[in-house]
């Protein structure tokens, strides 16, 4: 016997992340974006975003990850696993910070969420091997999901990784060394290829082919339309049958 839940439709908001490379525009386009939206999601900012902390346990967490990766632009301090495993905390700690406002119907938007945490790690797992890079950035997926609910929709903006490059370097004024500069392009296709295994989640702005004001307002209508038919947002480790996090809502359960 297999006991699946029913699916319930809720009044909650959707969970948005946006990806995507640093230089890559995500911030600036997803701004834009939501500047031309009516009802403002509200905004969680990225990592990067966070360089002189705020108080809370999630700032915390970061925090020992930039002193234990000494200034390291992707957060590397040279135990991939430990630090995913940090990196996903501090993303279930974004959620519990929101459930107020997805469950007052508000859209939140996340500035990175658990799929770069998937990709980065991945690749420092397996540097030289795109394809076991891949299915571990699936696994990591998997298993970032058992900490929170992946994010209904996720905006992956990509772009070529030497304009990314160029970007980066004149936003943060400094240089990538070239070790830097390959891990992105890595990264750059390992994402891709992440985004490629999951459609129904992943929406994705090419820059090679679009321009910005084209970009933007790709974004601004997958976010308006993301809160349609929305099911309720479980507990993970509940399991089937558990109330909704934010309407309260009980699944049904059907024996098969």
């Amino acid at each position: 016997m297999t006991i699946t839940p029913v699916r319930l439709s809720c009044t909650r908001g959707p969970l948005i992340s946006a990806e995507g490379l640093n230089g890559v525009g995500k911030t600036y386009l997803t701004n834009r974006a939501v500047e031309a939206l009516d009802d403002k999601p509200l905004m969680l900012d990225e990592f990067s975003q966070r360089a002189n902390g705020r108080p809370g346990l999630g700032e915390a967490l970061l925090r020992s990850l930039r002193e234990a990766s000494a200034g390291d632009p992707f957060l590397r301090g040279g135990t991939p696993m430990t630090e995913a495993l940090i990196l996903m905390a501090i993303k279930r700690h974004d959620l519990d910070t929101v459930l107020p406002e997805l469950s007052s119907g508000r859209a939140v938007v996340e500035g990175r969420s658990v799929d770069t945490t998937a990709v980065c790690q991945a690749l420092l797992l397996h540097p030289d091997d795109p394809d076991a890079a891949l299915e571990t950035a699936t696994a990591l997926l998997d298993l970032a999901s058992s900490y929170r609910p992946l994010p209904d929709l996720t905006i992956l903006v990509t772009d070529d990784t030497s304009e990314a490059l160029v970007r980066a370097q004149r936003r943060d004024r400094c240089v990538f060394t070239n070790e830097q500069a390959a891990f992105m392009r890595k990264a750059c296709q390992l994402f891709e290829r992440l985004a490629a295994t999951d459609p129904a989640r992943y929406r994705v702005v090419d820059r090679r082919s679009v321009d910005e004001h084209e970009a933007t307002e790709q974004i601004r209508a997958w976010i308006q339309d993301a809160d349609g038919d929305l099911g309720c947002m479980m507990e993970p480790w509940q399991g089937p049958g558990a109330p909704c996090m934010c309407c309260g809502h009980r699944a049904a359960v059907e024996s098969v």
